[in-house]
């Protein structure tokens, strides 16, 4: 409790500094860490300094100790939505806007609202209630963070199909980790306070692997450690002179080696808290007129994507990709180019290793690195 006393001190300072709402998000590495239980300890904190906060909306899954923080914090009712047969609730965007608390609880950030709401996602009221000066506790877990994606799919062999882009966590002015070991985690979902007893063994034989969870505790751990570091060199009085990253990803129509690309320099452009463009060059093959329907749906996807993710997108025409990527590069002072690992057949073999190797020593000669990134092995740095 003390902890969560100092906690909502320091949020405190933050939101009397500035008029637009102030942000803090718990994270974690799976459901059942204490993310919303920590959030609700908060709350009871600031509520004792005199703090207006409200619940705008909690999801306790039925936790005893979770419901029983509850009490005593006022809450903003929730809209009742009548959806496909069902009367289902969803957090009253416009009614807390209406009553304006100072601070508003905001559980599961990675939710999809009903269809026919005013935002598709929760994270975009969240972005609403921060621009009217409201400021937002949140929550989310690690396998939710859009560029993870892939990566959390590879360790679980789950699909994650409700994500949070990387700049809402960008946007934090806090992140905070809940952090429990593999045992503290699986002990907890054995008592039956994580899930009910039904559910309780298939979980354990899914995602709550141990080794599972440990993957995505290091994860999270990585994630906050960075997001802390960013923010030391964003109040840094002298920073040390090193060169700032310029990251530009470049893809083509297809899908996933494209999604790939994009997620992971995402990933890396979080990581120096660089700035990244992604470039598409449209080349004479690749005209609307030659390439199929699905193919261009997935390009403009992929580029939708590359944007939610923080990325400035580029669409391009050209005859030579080695040429266009080159004058991009020597023009906007990019210092590393990321690439999907080429795959030439035979008869490739003959004209298109020859632009690659050109693009290699021209980026050579500029001392711009690049990165070729492969799914199925370590990207590799040239």
């Amino acid at each position: 409790m003390e902890e969560a006393r100092k906690s909502a001190d320091y949020f405190l300072e933050l939101i009397q500094k500035s008029r637009k709402g102030k942000f803090k998000i718990y994270i974690g590495m799976s459901a059942g860490v204490g993310k919303t239980y920590r959030m609700l300890q908060e709350a009871h904190a600031l509520l004792r300094n005199k703090v207006d906060v409200k619940i705008g909306y909690i999801e306790p899954h039925d936790r005893a100790e979770t419901i029983a923080l509850v009490s005593g914090i006022p809450q903003i009712p929730r809209k009742s939505v009548f959806y496909k047969g069902k009367q289902l609730e969803e957090m009253d965007l416009q009614a807390i806007l209406n009553a304006h608390p100072e601070v508003v609880l905001v559980d599961e950030l990675a939710h999809s609202n009903i269809e026919g709401s005013k935002n598709k996602k929760r994270w975009q009221d969240v972005l609403e209630l921060l621009d009217a000066g409201i400021n937002v506790i949140s929550a989310m877990n690690i396998q939710h963070i859009e560029s993870l994606n892939e990566t959390v799919k590879k360790i679980t062999g789950i699909e994650v199909t409700e994500r949070v882009p990387d700049k809402i966590l960008a946007l934090a002015d806090e992140v905070v980790n809940i952090d429990l070991t593999a045992d503290e985690l699986i002990t907890r979902l054995q008592e039956g306070k994580i899930y009910r007893q039904e559910k309780i063994q298939q979980a354990l034989n899914n995602f709550f692997k141990s080794e599972h969870i440990l993957q995505l505790r290091e994860l999270a751990l990585k994630e906050v450690a960075t997001h802390v570091e960013k923010k030391v060199e964003a109040v840094m009085d002298n920073p040390q002179n090193f060169r700032k990253e310029k990251l530009l990803a470049c893809i083509s129509s297809n899908y996933e080696n494209a999604k790939h690309v994009i997620r992971k320099t995402a990933r890396l452009a979080s990581y120096y808290n660089s700035l990244w463009t992604v470039i598409y060059i449209q080349t004479p093959e690749e005209n609307p007129n030659k390439i199929a329907l699905d193919k261009q749906r997935h390009l403009i996807n992929n580029l939708n994507l590359a944007h939610e993710l923080g990325a400035k997108v580029i669409q391009q025409k050209g005859n030579n990709i080695a040429n266009a990527l080159i004058d991009y590069v020597k023009n906007n002072g990019i210092t590393t180019l990321c690439v999907g690992k080429p795959h030439f057949n035979y008869l490739q073999n003959l004209t298109g290793v020859a632009w690659f190797n050109t693009l290699i020593t021209k980026m050579s000669e500029n001392n711009v690195d690049i990165i070729i990134l492969s799914k199925n092995t370590k990207s590799t740095v040239i």
